[in-house]
């Protein structure tokens, strides 16, 4: 029996990864600042990432930590990101874990990355630093019930007839369903094959987010909306848009714009030699994330 921890264990993907890994027949530890108020399956423990003196406990005896923590929502998040990164990394090489799996972002290596990539990079890096064998798996837009990205497209499409879209809604991504990611997540634990490997994970369709928008609305709606694509609305003023239309905050639909710019599409494939099985499309994405808001 592995013993595994998660982080974010409360969050949009922990705590839909917890019960899978549980019946998976893991000995698994739900890391939450809040242990008390937990009433999800594993083992409920107390940790936070930003106070290092805090993980020690939550690892012990651990085999594989699984690390789901990301701060979109604090203008100051790369440096929290990093300083949280590097201090789990110790902790983890303290208490003797033989693998991080971390959920990071799609996108290929370069100077073109948004703040929000580039700290995902770095975060990659930083968990590795002290030597624990980290599982990468890059994934673009999770859609599933909850999740930021996907409450910011059902809510445009849901409050907006009409919509007026900024050029980077052009640009190609490749979403994937929280289905997958769970699955694959899942997949890595674990495994020795998945050891030291960064992986890029996306669903079965590449697709503009302005293709998004229209597919979710069919779904949703049954037709799709007219849409418009100006070329002057800048990140900033989208972010401020999305926060008036949606109920996204201004600092995190900021954050999360910059991305949006980049191109960001499967090329590897080799995760499915590891974890075998094919995506969800994102049309089938999309109606599981409706049945289940």
């Amino acid at each position: 029996m592995t013993s595994v921890l998660v982080t974010g264990a409360t969050g949009f993907v922990g705590q839909r990864l917890v019960p899978v890994l549980v019946d998976a027949g893991h000995d698994v530890r739900a890391m939450t600042r809040h242990p008390e108020t937990y009433d999800g399956p594993g083992e409920p423990v107390f940790g936070d990432v930003h106070d290092p003196g805090s993980l020690a406990d939550a690892l012990a005896g651990v085999d594989v930590a699984i690390y789901l923590v990301h701060s979109l929502d604090d203008d100051d998040f790369e440096h929290k990101d990093a300083e949280a990164a590097r201090g789990f990394g110790l902790a983890a090489a303290a208490a003797g874990t033989q693998q991080i799996v971390y959920l990071g972002g799609l996108g290929k290596d370069g100077d073109d990355l948004s703040a929000h990539l580039r700290s995902r990079r770095e975060v990659e890096q930083l968990l590795g630093e002290s030597g624990v064998p980290v599982t990468v798996l890059r994934a673009a837009i999770v859609v599933g019930a909850g999740g930021i990205s996907w409450e910011m497209t059902r809510q445009l499409v849901k409050n907006l007839p009409a919509m007026v879209v900024p050029r980077w809604a052009t640009t190609r991504t490749q979403p994937i369903a929280l289905e997958d990611v769970i699955r694959y997540l899942a997949g890595v634990v674990g495994n020795e094959a998945a050891l030291g490997r960064v992986f890029e994970v996306g669903g079965a369709d590449q697709v503009s987010y302005l293709e998004m928008l229209q597919q979710a609305a069919e779904v949703m709606n049954g037709r799709k909306p007219p849409i418009f694509v100006v070329p002057v609305l800048t990140p900033k003023l989208s972010s401020y848009w999305i926060s008036f239309v949606t109920n996204v905050d201004v600092t995190t639909g900021r954050n999360l714009i910059d991305s949006m710019g980049t191109e960001v599409i499967q090329t590897d494939f080799a995760i499915r030699d590891v974890v075998p099985g094919e995506p969800l499309t994102y049309a089938e994405a999309v109606r599981k994330a409706v049945a289940e808001s």
